[in-house]
């Protein structure tokens, strides 16, 4: 079997002759068919944050360095354990949820599975992941895709399960003014989430060529290049002067951040859903005498996948594959994957690996 495997910063290895996976009572056996990049792959390869460390496993999987990688996946079904009940069958297409979570402690308890006090993914902190011949996951996290659902889309199921979490924390209302800050992978899966909650306008924020031609194909109301335009007096002129009713912050970039706080209107909310590297000064008075709400939304809960999946089949996200800008192989995941993702941002939003290929 084969298997992309993390060994360390930039050391990323395709293996062979790996054995494979059993498949215990409670989960499915799964062949990946398509597996997507995205940022934490990128900042594994530049630093081990969301990996077990070298001599560190971690308290769940119990696993360390090597660990198998990729995340958002979908495939198809090869076996199921003898426990597992609900309708799945081997030949069945599916997107897997790779959530590790405890189950035990007091975020899981109440359905925060996303806040689990030692949170994990399958293909990043362990059990296999999607860059790999078969894995095996536990069936709870394994969704039948309908059959008009090509398996390169399944792929994307994980990160628009991350934008629809993030649109769900907000409290939009049909009619709002939406900004979302980067068209990026996450930028644009929360752009097309978006239509399902009917606003008013969504307009983006967004530097490179190639990204706001994939938002201007998606439909946004208006693009904002901060090199061209100061996007909080255009945000405001767009919006009636008062500015838009939610921010979605999908980029790591301190101005960012800081204009979606500015452009709001009063009362308005803004939405961190990106990931930082280090800490960032925030204007506290900027959301005090304007009653703004500033909150995060981190990864999704199960709720959010099967919404997903509910929007598709009600043909609701008809130009998803907008996104997908390259596919590559697994023995290309590095030179063609990871790193023309940092050093192309301009060219690429989402890039697949075939793993099948």
């Amino acid at each position: 079997m084969r298997a992309v495997r993390y060994y360390g910063p930039q050391d990323i290895r395709l293996e062979v002759n790996l054995p494979e996976p059993e498949c215990l009572p409670h989960q499915v056996k799964v062949r990946p068919h398509f597996c997507g990049l995205c940022g934490s792959d990128l900042n594994a390869y530049k630093s081990p944050r969301a990996i077990p460390l070298k001599d560190t496993p971690h308290p769940i999987t119990n696993e360390k360095w090597p660990v198998t990688l990729g995340h958002e996946f979908s495939g198809e079904v090869v076996e199921i354990g003898s426990e597992v009940r609900g309708g799945l069958e081997p030949g069945d297409r599916v997107a897997v949820q790779p959530t590790i979570c405890c189950g035990h402690c007091v975020p899981c308890r109440s359905g925060s599975t996303n806040l689990c006090d030692s949170f994990g993914f399958v293909g990043l902190t362990g059990w296999g992941g999607g860059l790999s011949d078969l894995v095996s996951v536990d069936a709870r996290f394994v969704f039948k895709l309908p059959n008009s659902f090509p398996s390169d889309i399944g792929a994307l199921v994980e990160p628009l399960a991350v934008a629809w979490h993030a649109i769900e924390q907000s409290g939009i209302k049909s009619g709002d003014n939406v900004l979302v800050m980067g068209a990026g992978p996450i930028g644009l899966a929360v752009i097309q989430c978006l239509q399902a909650f009917q606003p008013k306008q969504v307009i983006v924020v967004e530097v490179a060529r190639n990204r706001k031609e994939v938002a201007r194909r998606l439909g946004v109301t208006a693009i904002i290049d901060p090199n061209e335009e100061d996007v909080v007096t255009k945000a405001r002129l767009l919006c009636d002067t008062q500015g838009p009713d939610v921010a979605f912050n999908c980029a790591s970039v301190p101005s960012s951040i800081k204009a979606a706080c500015e452009a709001v209107r009063k009362k308005g909310t803004i939405v961190n859903v990106a990931v930082w590297d280090s800490d960032i000064p925030i204007n506290l008075n900027t959301l005090m005498f304007g009653e703004k709400k500033l909150f995060s939304a981190l990864s999704y809960t199960t709720t959010d996948f099967e919404n997903v999946i509910k929007l598709f089949e009600n043909n609701g996200l008809p130009k998803v594959g907008e996104m997908i800008t390259r596919k590559i192989t697994m023995d290309r995941v590095v030179e063609d994957g990871i790193l023309a993702l940092i050093h192309e941002t301009d060219k690429h939003v989402k890039i697949l690996i075939d793993v099948t290929a």
